[in-house]
């Protein structure tokens, strides 16, 4: 019988060496398990991946279907895009419309008559939004509603309906070939070149405002906006004086207020504080990080929103929202078109042309509305100092002219036989063959001379030269068969074209009722008969 120490077997027994095996088998086991757990919670993450990457793709279906989106234009227009800056960029232009619809139950709740549902909507907010080429400010101008302007003829493009040319108030517009004929208006009246348009009616303003989580908004007094026995109507806004945060039903009420306010126009006012205010807000809020608000503010706008198919799906409208974010409050400035009193209607305003088309030099120019920007190299007047004019193609007396008068206005009749004089001015600088076009009158803001190709480019310059008109406004067209001198209502009286100074950033027409967007200490002041 040997003395040796017994090992034991694979069944038990405290052998050294039978208990190594079995810590080894062990660690062996736990290695194997930790693989399948391992390989385990790879399929699962790979599953929860796909499947996200998958919910997130069908939301962002969902988000894409569910935009309305229409045509641009539905007239004709002659504005042209501004040409690109040293660094290749161009402003943006977005004409926000706001519908006074009541055909749907949401938006009849809200406000109007059941004896409006089933009328043509208006466009009783209309805000151009400009974006500089730099994006490092942007303007928001407003027309007020009760504006006459000339509309020109449109189109409907869901009917096909033709609506002729007429003259009567802007918000008519958007019931005369929908949101593209309210852009085409505002495209002949600035001869500035719009790049989209949105529209948001009455129950997408409350789902918007509701997104955002309300807006700081301001009174200097009590205010209700109530039926007077002097004057029906009112949005039903009641707030006690001092600041308050409005959402929902009660944001429409402040956007909608009128007759508290004392005018329309002072309602264009209380509609920019709000959209300053909520721009504010969305800076601060950080919204285009914040996953779950940006759903909550795509769902209400997509609910809320029509668009023109340009901008007409989710990456656009988010591209666009954070070149808005990237503008700082105090270089975004809000004002109203300068006005008059219509003489044909005191109920209605038509543009004071001098400071109006002032204005539309520094939107077509893409000069800033605020003086809080750095200041860059002054403009020239559209030709490099090192580029030579180029060589006319043949003699002055032997090159076809014509000349057009665009002198009318909104205001004011075409200036009579203006294409005949100037016609005749362009004789005595040799060019024999200058006549008038007396087929039609046209509407032009601004002076300039056509050309429809590039071998009539020199022969073009050379007519503006003759004239005084800047090589800025010598512009390739389409539109004509030769060189074209389209005199402009900037141009209705004299023989020496009016020279003027090139616009400086923040020059505004003191009737513009400018507002700073960093501005936090506006308040409106409420009209007597509505303070309680």
């Amino acid at each position: 019988m040997s003395l040796a120490p017994q090992t034991s077997g694979p069944s038990g027994g405290s052998g050294r060496h039978g208990g190594g095996r079995r810590r080894g088998g062990q660690k062996t086991e736990r290695r194997r398990r930790r693989r399948r757990v391992l390989r385990w919670s790879a399929t699962v993450l790979a599953v929860v991946i796909l499947g996200t990457a998958g919910a997130g793709y069908l939301y962002y279906r969902h988000l894409n279907d569910s935009i309305r989106k229409g045509e641009r234009s539905a007239g004709d227009s002659k504005a042209r895009k501004t040409a690109p800056n040293a660094a290749g960029q161009t402003p943006l232009n977005i004409l926000l419309i706001g519908s006074d619809s009541r055909n749907s139950a949401e938006d009849l709740k809200l406000g109007g008559s059941k004896e409006s549902v089933g009328a043509p909507p208006l466009a009783d907010v209309q805000m151009l939004i400009h974006l500089s080429a730099d994006r490092k400010s942007a303007a928001m101008v407003s027309v007020p509603r009760d504006t006459r302007v000339h509309i020109p003829e449109c189109k409907d493009p869901k009917t096909g309906k033709v609506y002729p040319a007429t003259d009567d108030i802007i918000n008519t517009t958007l019931a005369r070939g929908g949101a593209g004929c309210t852009l085409s208006t505002w495209e002949n009246l600035t001869g500035v070149y719009i790049d989209h348009w949105m529209t948001i009616d009455f129950s997408g303003v409350v789902r918007m405002a509701d997104a955002i989580g309300g807006v700081d908004v301001c009174v200097k007094q009590n205010v209700w906006d109530h039926s007077t026995p002097m004057v029906h109507g009112g949005s039903g806004l009641k707030l006690t004086a001092g600041t308050h945060q409005v959402k929902g039903e009660q944001a429409l009420q402040w956007l909608r207020t009128r007759h508290a306010w004392g005018s329309d126009l002072m309602r264009a006012r209380a509609q920019h504080m709000y959209l300053n205010s909520m721009m504010r807000k969305l800076r601060s809020q950080n919204v285009f990080t914040d996953t779950g608000h940006l759903m909550d503010l795509a769902e209400a706008a997509v609910k809320s929103l029509s668009v023109s198919k340009e901008i007409g799906t989710v990456k656009k409208l988010y591209d666009l929202g954070m070149e808005l974010k990237s503008v700082p409050s105090n270089r975004i400035t809000s004002v109203t078109m300068p006005n008059v009193q219509d003489p044909l209607n005191k109920e209605h305003v038509v543009p004071d042309k001098p400071n109006a088309d002032k204005m539309w030099q520094l939107l077509r120019d893409d000069v800033a509305f605020d003086k809080n920007g750095k200041k860059s190299a002054a403009k020239d007047d559209g030709k490099s100092k090192d580029e030579p004019a180029k060589k006319p193609s043949t003699d002055a007396a032997r090159l076809g002219v014509l000349v057009q008068n665009a002198t009318q206005t909104s205001t004011d009749a075409a200036v009579p036989h203006r294409a005949g004089s100037i016609a005749d001015l362009l004789a005595q600088q040799g060019y024999t063959r200058a006549t008038s076009d007396t087929s039609e009158t046209l509407s032009e803001d601004q002076t300039v001379v056509q050309y429809p190709s590039a071998e009539l480019e020199g022969d073009a310059q050379a007519v503006a030269k003759s004239l005084g008109i800047p090589m800025s406004s010598v512009k390739k067209s389409t539109g004509v068969s030769g060189v074209t001198v389209v005199v402009g209502s900037d141009w209705r009286t004299g023989n020496t074209y009016p020279k003027q100074a090139p616009p400086k950033a923040g020059d505004l027409p003191s009737n513009s009722d400018a507002i700073n967007g960093g501005d936090t200490s506006q308040c409106m002041d409420v009209y007597g008969p509505y303070r309680w």
